[in-house]
């Protein structure tokens, strides 16, 4: 029975179990996820985070979801991360590089927050990916359990589907409908589901399902994919705040193409967890 270390950290109540291997091995990550994440027999969190050394950045990134699924990229996650980071003093860099599956992401201080720079949207529906036509694919009818949702898809890395209701999402039905569009025969990786409303040229309010969590307070690159989408079809101005259930978030399209999000991190506690052989 091995002795891991570990960091409880949250980013707007999007919560992880942060795993620092540079100096500590973790095997089988997937199934310490399953086991670990889980809320009543575990520590409890959204996903598993391990942070490990790189040969083509600063730091490298592994994400683990609670279902043990492998993802490429979590802006969440990626705040907390980097703020591990900076209070080991493991790096004295204002603009760390950490390499995940999603590409090099550049999270950078700004006073007690974190602004990351979440690179480029993609919208071609190969590279999201959704089975659609065309070169992008918005306002794709979809079917779910009598509901006819009107999607949005947008990669930040990872796909998203942005769904825009007429009114402000908090009464509406995300776990009956997140996991049937989740699972969706047209997304061939699963996919991230955002409901939001837009307040108003500067505000948008957003409940996620995150694919291989559930609903969760808050998603990263969802406030970003839902902020890009609004744009692109002129609903708001470039730069907009994102109300999710655990706080706020900054989403900044700017006329370099890249998006930039800037959000809180947060520690909660340390730990030590004997870990038995897991089945």
């Amino acid at each position: 029975m091995e002795k891991i270390s570990f960091v409880k950290m949250h980013g707007l109540g999007n919560d992880f179990i942060l795993i620092d291997c540079l100096n500590q091995k973790l095997t089988e990550p997937e199934k310490f996820a399953v086991k670990y994440c889980d809320r009543r027999f575990g520590i409890g969190a959204d996903q598993l985070l391990l942070l490990y050394p790189s040969q083509i950045a600063d730091f490298k990134m592994r994400i683990f979801n609670a279902d043990g699924s492998e993802v490429e990229m979590c802006g969440n996650g990626i705040r907390c991360f980097a703020k591990y980071i900076w209070d080991r003093g493991l790096s004295d860099k204002e603009i760390l590089e950490v390499e995940t599956l999603a590409g090099i992401i550049k999270p950078k201080k700004v006073g007690p927050l974190v602004q990351v720079d979440m690179g480029k949207p993609e919208f071609s529906p190969q590279k999201i990916p959704v089975d659609a036509e065309g070169q992008k694919a918005f306002d794709l009818l979809l079917e779910v359990a009598g509901w006819h949702a009107k999607l949005n898809c947008v990669s930040m890395g990872n796909p998203h589907a942005v769904i825009f209701l007429e009114e402000d999402p908090k009464n509406f039905a995300v776990s009956k409908y997140g996991p049937l569009i989740e699972n969706h025969p047209i997304f061939p990786k699963r996919t991230n589901v955002e409901f939001a409303f837009v307040k108003n040229p500067h505000e948008i309010v957003m409940r996620v399902w995150e694919r291989g969590a559930g609903e969760t307070l808050a998603c990263g690159t969802g406030a970003c994919a839902t902020a890009v989408a609004a744009m692109v079809k002129e609903l708001t101005e470039r730069k907009v705040t994102v109300h999710l259930l655990g706080g706020d978030l900054l989403i900044e399209w700017a006329e370099d193409g890249h998006v930039y999000m800037t959000g809180p991190a947060e520690e909660v506690f340390e730990g030590v967890v004997k870990v038995p052989q897991i089945n």
